[in-house]
């Protein structure tokens, strides 16, 4: 990783401070008045903070290739503001922002106009705003500047705590706060009601539609298992989708190389969290638009496969030091972490996966008796909890050994030099690169 950890919190707060200034000058010249855009009282905006951090971890080694740094940080930024403005809406009830009129948009949530100013942004965070902040954050001095962070994070910390408690009035209703219930009016007397009125109210004036009464809507209880997109839904697609990809890897790898290899991303069965995630992220973006032409399938799959696919290639290296796979030998390639014929690959996977393959697995899944589908999922969602934190254990412990081939001292070293020496992750593993 480029940046050390006391450089990333720096960059966090200036990004998060700039976004906040920024947002907070547009609303100001189109109401005419000052306006706090941000959910914290202090003049910080995290989604920005998150994004200049993303940028700054996955995003450097493209700098020399400014295209595909305005398309990585396009997809990455736009990612994020999705989940951002989806937990936003879970918490208080409410969109905080909404792009339904604006054209290619999505949800409301996200929309091509301010996908593109994401990737001019991270052009600029990653040319010149990293470089020119650092080095301005060079000037102080380590110990005065860990003093600096350590007092800003804690005030935004409370800030933060704070802020969630008003929105958790938000949420129930917009009143005042003796007006809640018991829970509530406990929570928000320890942080100071006057504290949650003045964020209630702040947030009103910033955000008047978060302030319109919502009449309370009774749940119908579900008939059907895994109804819709929901949580059940993805982790049954999630699973499939690893068993899958792993599955035509392999057959993949045996007909292009002729030999059998593992290529499952877990010490423990054949899946491939990649192809999982993949799935999943493919399902949640563009099943929405599971009607448009295949040509537009493929375009968005194409982009946003082969965008995933580098990030998963980075996050590897950067977690356990190692490359699981290495296109560097393959024409159009970028970095060797991804190359054009499999995002072409990924394209086609995608046309496939929403066209076809999404509703055959969608009907059988609601098949399932609601009660014995539910035990199931979260049988799976444990058994592979367990299994991706052991692979991940695994793997670092592999990683520290072609560095050190000393026996561990701790137990849980010993352990996994026991249960998985070098001979076993190579064969789960044939294809690792381990790099400096």
């Amino acid at each position: 990783m480029e940046y050390s950890l006391y450089q990333l919190l720096w960059l966090f707060l200036i990004y998060a401070f700039l976004g906040w200034l920024g947002e907070t000058a547009l609303a100001a010249l189109r109401k005419r008045r000052l306006l706090n855009r941000g959910f914290l009282n202090t003049p910080f905006s995290p989604v920005y903070g998150m994004g200049g951090v993303l940028f700054a971890v996955f995003l450097p080694e493209l700098r020399d290739a400014p295209f595909f740094l305005f398309i990585a940080g396009m997809v990455l930024a736009t990612e994020l503001e999705l989940l951002t403005g989806v937990l936003l809406e879970k918490l208080t009830g409410q969109k905080w922002w909404d792009y339904s009129d604006r054209k290619y948009q999505f949800n409301g949530y996200i929309c091509l106009h301010y996908a593109l100013i994401w990737g001019l942004c991270a052009l600029g965070c990653v040319l010149v705003g990293n470089r020119l902040f650092l080095f301005l954050v060079g000037l102080i001095p380590e110990t005065a500047g860990r003093i600096i962070l350590l007092v800003i994070y804690v005030l935004l910390g409370l800030d933060v705590i704070t802020s969630f408690a008003a929105l958790l009035q938000l949420r129930i209703a917009f009143r005042p706060p003796e007006e809640l219930s018991r829970f509530l009016r406990a929570l928000t007397q320890r942080l100071d009601n006057a504290v949650t009125r003045y964020v209630q109210r702040r947030v009103a004036r910033a955000y008047p539609t978060l302030a319109q009464r919502q009449t309370r809507k009774v749940r119908e209880r579900p008939t059907v298992f895994a109804q819709g997109c929901g949580f059940y839904k993805l982790a049954w697609l999630f699973f499939i989708a690893s068993l899958l990809g792993d599955l035509i890897e392999t057959v993949f790898c045996r007909l292009t190389m002729g030999e059998w290899m593992s290529r499952s991303s877990l010490v423990w069965g054949p899946f491939s969290i990649v192809w999982g995630f993949g799935a999943v992220l493919l399902t949640v973006l563009l099943y929405k638009y599971r009607n448009r032409s295949d040509g537009f399938l493929f375009l968005m799959g194409t982009v946003a496969g082969g965008v995933y696919e580098y990030m998963c290639s980075v996050a590897s290296e950067i977690v356990f030091g190692s490359v699981f796979w290495d296109y560097s030998k393959i024409p159009f390639n970028l970095g060797g972490r991804i190359n054009l014929l499999y995002c072409f690959f990924w394209g086609i996977a995608t046309v496939v996966w929403i066209k076809y393959c999404y509703p055959f697995l969608s009907r059988r899944i609601e098949r399932l008796p609601m009660r014995l589908g539910k035990v199931l999922t979260w049988l799976l969602v444990i058994f592979m909890a367990v299994n991706m934190a052991l692979s991940a254990l695994a793997l670092g412990r592999f990683a520290q050994r072609q560095s050190d081939p000393a026996p561990a001292r701790d137990a849980l070293g010993q352990l996994l030099d026991e249960r998985f020496p070098d001979e076993r992750m190579d064969r789960i593993y044939p294809k690792i690169q381990f790099v400096d």
